[in-house]
């Protein structure tokens, strides 16, 4: 689909990653209803994005927690006034550290943000979203879901749900006008990555990519309406070798582990 002819709900979008999809989208045409928690930085990006004049009809802001009943229904109700035939699941929250060392309150976060939230928002769009000649739903992954990585356990099972969860709503909306997508980045250059995932990446040789790129990375993808991408060559690879035989990587991670030994992290909690 044409960013011209996209009228999208995007989510989490004053973090990183979402204020440069909604940057990319918002110069290639599209209209956006920006959904997040924190007034301050999304309404500014709202305001940024209308260029100050208070003009709602290019962008929009809701702050609502997607987590919630009230929050999803708050979205649903304004995607409808706007005529959304576009859903960006992208809000997120992560947790790095030895699964050892897992929160009780981090695991459920987790679980309730990045996979239950995008599944029942998902949901209840879809009647939306089937009312429309052409729409896209793009799920915003990670390597992290196709690749066991040491210290990363419980983020990159959220998304290893949401990849699964991804493929079979695609193959489910195959006889629709839904089109279903995934995209993986890697690490990206932004706030969503604590000090010691920084100090991990650069032991381990991550290789990471601005908010801008990935974000001209999603609206490719939205315009070409491909089923699923990876970011980088040799992270494809990766994923594609790991989903065929998983023991072929083990000895890969070897020095993952030695780099998550040692850092040192705050007491009582993988954050």
């Amino acid at each position: 689909m044409s960013p011209r002819d996209a009228s999208v709900v995007l989510t989490g979008a004053a973090g990183g990653l979402g204020s440069a999809i909604a940057q990319r989208l918002f110069e290639e045409g599209a209209r956006l209803l920006l959904v997040g928690r924190t007034p301050g930085p999304l309404l500014s990006l709202a305001r940024a994005l209308n260029g100050g004049a208070g003009d709602r009809s290019r962008v929009d802001a809701l702050v609502v927690d997607v987590t919630t009943d009230e929050g999803r229904r708050a979205i649903i109700d304004a995607a409808a006034a706007r005529r959304v035939n576009v859903l960006i699941n992208n809000a997120a929250i992560s947790a790095f550290g030895p699964a050892q060392d897992l929160n009780p309150e981090v695991a459920r976060r987790i679980a309730e943000t990045n996979i239950v939230a995008p599944m029942l928002l998902t949901a209840g769009m879809l009647p939306l979203l089937h009312s429309r000649e052409r729409a896209q739903i793009l799920n915003i992954g990670s390597t992290l879901g196709s690749l066991g990585v040491p210290g990363f356990a419980v983020y990159g099972a959220s998304k290893a749900a949401l990849r699964l969860y991804t493929e079979a709503l695609r193959r489910e909306l195959a006889d629709s006008a839904i089109r279903v997508q995934y995209y993986a980045p890697r690490a990206i250059d932004t706030s969503f990555n604590t000090p010691q995932v920084q100090a991990f990446n650069s032991a381990t040789g991550s290789a990471s990519d601005s908010p801008q790129a990935v974000a001209r990375c999603v609206a490719r993808m939205l315009q070409s309406e491909s089923r699923q991408r990876y970011a980088g060559t040799l992270e494809a690879i990766a994923a594609r070798l790991n989903g065929i035989c998983p023991e072929w990587l083990d000895g890969a991670f070897a020095k993952h582990r030695r780099a998550l030994t040692s850092l040192k992290f705050p007491s009582g909690a993988s954050s």
